[in-house]
């Protein structure tokens, strides 16, 4: 009887020793060859979109300062073309404020 289960023993040993991951790739299976390089081009694919991602981040970055800038100088450009028509509009006032002086000037030497 203890024979028996030392012959069950080692061939229960035996089936499970066949049953051992296979580390050699050569020696892998269609699926599992199949599998690796699914994981091969995920990888990829991925290690592709980071640098799209990057290249489009440093291009939106870009178009933002520039666009700013370019705010920035209308702005300033606006600001100048405001200061001279109020520039301007004093000048006309001053002026107008001469001539009715001048006319009540005038007005009162006639009485």
């Amino acid at each position: 009887m203890m024979m028996r289960y030392i012959v069950v023993t080692l061939t229960a040993l035996a089936l499970l020793g066949g049953c051992q991951k296979k580390e050699d790739p050569s020696e892998a299976g269609p699926a599992e060859r199949a599998g690796r390089k699914v994981d091969q081009a995920t990888e990829q694919a991925g290690a592709r979109l980071d640098s799209a991602a990057k290249q489009a981040n440093e291009q939106l970055s870009d178009a933002a300062k520039e666009t700013s800038q370019r705010l920035d100088k209308a702005a300033d450009k606006a600001g100048e073309t405001l200061n001279n028509a109020t520039r301007e509009a004093g000048r006309k006032l001053e002026q107008a404020g001469e001539k009715m002086q001048t006319s009540a000037e005038e007005r009162e030497s006639r009485k």
